[in-house]
């Protein structure tokens, strides 16, 4: 029986492109396509797959969230993340928050079929160089930069403003009132010991958070 597989992605040209990739393998089916949070969760609740391949981005919510509801409905189906952010950006977050590996959009033609492998078999799949940054993650001597202390929400909307989009728009992509998405930011802001959204840009360039 071949691996069935979710693939959630809003652009439509993506998933064809994934779906191109998939099907010059023989083992491998892409059973159903999503192109929101709530039609990825919906599919979930309603099928068991092999594993799902989940954009970060999408409308209708947060990407780190969907994948918690995802563990929540399926705790034992793998979730592939495929996203345009950097690994450094978004990465260790997915792993902490139960995906089963992170992949870059880039790099997908040379290696989603490796990595689908890999997790639907109980492994991890992250770049060598992601899993140097986890092997450092784990000496417990190491000073941790002050933005890992921030939630999923708070450190999406720091990436956010950081990469120059204003509240109102983050809210809508966040699905979420612009009022909260302001709480978001102060709470940033308090934590990091800054005073205002230049400060945070310059940080977040500093290390790499920004594209």
């Amino acid at each position: 029986m071949p691996i069935r597989i979710l693939v959630a992605d809003d652009h439509a040209i993506v998933r064809q492109g994934l779906k191109q990739i998939i099907s010059t393998t023989p083992d491998m089916s892409v059973d159903d396509e999503a192109g929101s949070h709530r039609e990825v969760l919906s599919k979930v609740s309603q099928k068991n797959y092999d594993v799902v391949v989940l954009d970060l981005s999408m409308p209708g919510g947060s990407g780190l969230d969907t994948l918690k509801q995802i563990r929540a409905l399926r705790p034992r189906m793998p979730v592939l993340v495929l996203s345009f952010h950097p690994e450094e950006q978004y990465a260790v977050r997915v792993l902490k928050a139960g995906g089963s590996g992170y992949l870059a959009k880039e790099s997908a033609p040379d290696e989603l079929v490796r990595a689908i492998r890999k997790v639907v078999s109980g492994g991890r799949y992250v770049s060598s160089s992601l899993a140097e940054k986890l092997a450092l993650d784990l000496e417990e001597d190491r000073e941790k930069p002050i933005h890992e202390t921030l939630s999923d929400r708070e450190y999406q909307v720091m990436c956010l403003i950081a990469a120059g989009k204003p509240v109102g728009e983050i809210a809508r992509e966040m699905s979420l009132s612009a009022k909260t998405v302001s709480t978001y930011r102060a709470r940033v802001l308090s934590k990091l010991k800054m005073q205002n959204n230049s400060q945070l840009t310059h940080y977040a360039m500093k290390h790499d958070l920004v594209d």
